[in-house]
């Protein structure tokens, strides 16, 4: 196992430990799973807790002392490390340097070891026992470590070239960094390879790059002033280079000047993004995608999230912006207004979200549009239904409504979770008469009873094991939708007597400093709650202990807000922060290697008819010689236009048809490799084959060939490596 395979793992057991630590000892399955399987969750932890009976209070002794007696490092208004980076930078993120921190944090636990015997006998026999000192040594480690580095680390990614280049930098604190660091990978790699590479500027003048196939490796470069960390030694070098030269030309751009920007009011954690840059290295053909150019998403500018002190009160906020303004589905999110539909909510409620949109009827037109050049266009039979129906969607029912949607949810206990929706209404009788008749085309019917001048409306649905029941009602300007009547009635007659979340002081308490109650989107937790929900199904008594306490908590709220050019977001909820965060790179991560995949096959597709069609130019320019042999000889001819030859046709420019790409090579782009073969006979070409290949799984899912029919084919799975024969090409399934 390599040093980073075995630093990850570390870090894993770390992270995990550190939550047992803080929280329950949920860390034992993990730290066992190097060894062996672990055992579910819920019997491990268990048997923890019976085990050692006095240990869940002491580990809450343990959190208060931690709460109490570590101090974070402070906010930075300025950086040292920003104008070092290159111009062509596209992204960046910045944090303080946490080595007396992490240190403060082992002398508290290690102090606790020696006061608690409960503590310190699950520490020398329970779930920490084996991999526990090792995590004690490793952070040690990490504490040492960071006494060499100044007050902030930074990384960042460039643009020099077709990939982006990464940086790691920090500045150097004191001497015998070198040293430290080459024992430390040692000690952690032991006899295998470490996959990192530790050099001074003397070494990196001779350093040489790792053979191509190789494992990827860290390259770090210990100056004087600073420490820089690259996956390659040409990314060092020039970075070392621009240290020398002085050059600060990143804090003029305006990227840099952005950022810049967020130091003034003091950071402790930032990250930044140039999308518009990002979005130029997506080919031409993905960028003026017309679908992609309607949804408002093209003209993103940058994604800026820092975290940071307001008004003495620790804030994360975000913000997108758009170098226009929002227009598409990116304008469907409001403008910021007042979120009267909360007066619905309960207190206690467990989870709501409410959401200004701009306008329904407009969006439902919008996603029409989206959808008007698609094969499986799910609108096809609209117009047929909205006939037999003698209504119209748009006019009927988004019309009818109003921009504001709350869901919440209140309970999960059987038999049903409790659940309610509110949404803002323009015309209630329109809306109620096409209600009655979409249930009448369901054969439902929706039965009516009066309280407190209200009309309740309640549906009951057909179910094989019990009817599900959903109540409704029209109460000043919302539909009110739950899951029961009476549900639907406690919110008429919460909104009726002020007690609402809306109106609640420990609810208005948690929104971000400088902010009313006015929002184009809010998301709000009652995250002791949510842990107790949690903790029911293996510790019943503590979920109780804990749910009663839990008047007081501080509820995880983020708001959202809309401006012309710009979408924000901020909260004051670290813990929810980090949750949100693990959830939007779940799933924003996944979704954009899906689409820079999709964009690496439109573009390969389209390099394969663009070599099918010169190779029905090149036949007819050069009769005698048939088909083109490689890519090489659609080439430009190295002296310039007017010298076409067989050799050098000039009919494709070199970023497909390289020079160099004859024989066995290949030629690169846009994460594909292709390849042009033809089967000759008295050097007339008769049969070509062009392939294009996915450089590896992350650029692409599908292989694409073509041969003098002119059909392209594709074939998923592994990326091929070889060329194709003619027959074996036609095999494959035509593209549709």
């Amino acid at each position: 196992m390599g040093f980073a395979q075995i630093l990850q793992a570390k870090l894993r057991c770390f992270l995990q430990s550190t939550a047992a630590i803080a929280a329950i000892i949920l860390v034992a399955p993990a730290c066992r799973a190097q060894a062996a399987p672990p055992s579910p969750p819920d019997n491990a932890w268990m048997q923890e807790l019976n085990k050692y009976p006095g240990l869940l209070p002491e580990l809450g002794k343990l959190v208060d002392k931690l709460q109490q007696n570590i101090e974070f490092p402070a906010a930075r208004k300025e950086s040292h490390l920003l104008p070092l980076l290159p111009e062509s930078t596209i992204s960046y993120a910045a944090f303080s340097n946490y080595g007396e921190v992490t240190e403060n944090t082992l002398k508290i636990f290690r102090q606790e070891l020696q006061e608690s015997a409960a503590l310190r006998d699950w520490r020398q026999h329970g779930a920490l026992a084996t991999s526990g000192p090792k995590l004690e040594e490793s952070l040690e480690k990490l504490a040492q470590l960071q006494q060499y580095f100044g007050e902030e680390i930074a990384v960042s990614a460039s643009m020099e070239g077709r990939e982006p280049r990464l940086l790691v930098i920090a500045e150097v604190r004191k001497p015998g960094l070198k040293k430290f660091l080459q024992e430390m990978v040692t000690q952690l790699g032991g006899e295998s390879k470490s996959g990192v590479r530790i050099v001074d500027q003397q070494d990196l003048a001779a350093a040489k790059e790792k053979d191509k196939g190789s494992p990827q490796e860290l390259v770090v470069l210990i100056r004087p002033d600073f420490v820089v960390a690259a996956l390659d030694v040409a990314t060092l070098r020039s970075f070392n280079a621009r240290l020398d030269r002085h050059d600060w030309e990143f804090v003029s751009t305006p990227f840099g000047q952005r950022i810049a920007k967020e130091y003034e009011g003091g950071v402790t954690l930032l990250a930044a993004a140039d999308l518009h840059r990002i979005l130029e290295q997506a080919p031409a053909e993905a960028r003026q995608n017309e679908t992609f150019q309607r949804s408002g998403f093209a003209d993103v500018k940058y994604l800026v999230w820092e975290h940071k002190s307001v008004s003495g009160q620790a804030v994360s906020q975000t913000e997108l912006s758009f170098s226009a303004p929002r227009h598409g589905p990116a304008a469907w999110l409001a403008k910021s207004g007042p979120l009267n539909s909360l007066d619905f909510v309960p207190p206690k409620a467990m989870v709501a979200f409410t959401l200004l949109l701009a306008n329904p009827a407009q969006i439902f037109d919008d996603v029409k549009e989206m959808y008007s050049t698609s094969k499986s266009n799910p609108f096809a039979a609209l117009p047929a239904f909205e006939q037999m129906l003698k209504l119209s969607v748009k006019d009927d029912l988004l019309g009818t409504l109003g921009g504001e949607l709350t869901v919440e949810l209140d309970s999960v206990a059987p038999p049903m979770p409790v659940w309610k929706a509110m949404l803002s209404v323009r015309d209630a009788s329109r809306l109620q008469q096409t209600l009655s008749t979409l249930l009448g085309v369901a054969h439902l019917e929706a039965q009516q009873s009066e309280e407190g001048g209200v009309t309740y409306y309640t549906i009951q649905i057909p179910s094989a094991k019990n009817p599900v029941e959903i109540g409704y009602a029209f109460v000043d300007g919302y539909l009110i939708a739950g899951s029961s009547r009476e549900t639907v009635a406690d919110a008429v007659r919460l909104h009726r007597t002020g007690g609402s979340l809306g109106k609640s002081k420990t609810f208005l308490a948690s929104l971000p400093p400088g902010h009313s109650l006015e929002a184009s989107a809010l998301f709000y937790q009652d995250p002791i709650t949510m842990t107790a929900l949690r903790l029911r199904q293996v510790a019943p008594e503590m979920a109780e202990s804990l749910a009663q306490n839990s008047e007081n908590a501080t509820p995880a709220v983020v708001c959202v807000y809309g401006e012309e050019s710009v979408i924000r977001t901020a909260s004051r909820s670290g813990a929810l922060d980090v949750g949100a965060a693990l959830v939007v790179a779940a799933i924003a991560i996944p979704n954009l290697i899906r689409s820079k995949i999709a964009a690496n096959e439109a573009s390969a597709v389209g390099s394969v008819r663009t070599v099918n069609t010169a190779q029905f130019t090149y036949a007819g320019m050069f009769p005698k010689r048939g088909y083109a042999p490689n890519l090489a000889a659609f080439g430009v001819d190295p002296r310039g236009p007017g010298n076409e030859s067989p050799d050098h046709a000039g009919l494709i420019d070199t970023a497909l048809a390289n020079e160099s790409c004859t024989g066995e090579a290949w030629c690169t782009k846009s994460g594909y490799r292709f390849k042009v073969t033809a089967v000759c006979k008295q050097h007339v070409c008769g049969e070509y084959v062009v392939i294009a290949a996915p450089v590896d799984s992350n650029t692409g899912t599908k292989s694409f060939c073509s041969t003098s029919d002119m059909v392209i084919r594709y074939r998923t799975g592994t990326p091929f490596t070889a060329p194709l024969s003619a027959a074996e090409c036609k095999a494959w399934p035509p593209l549709q």
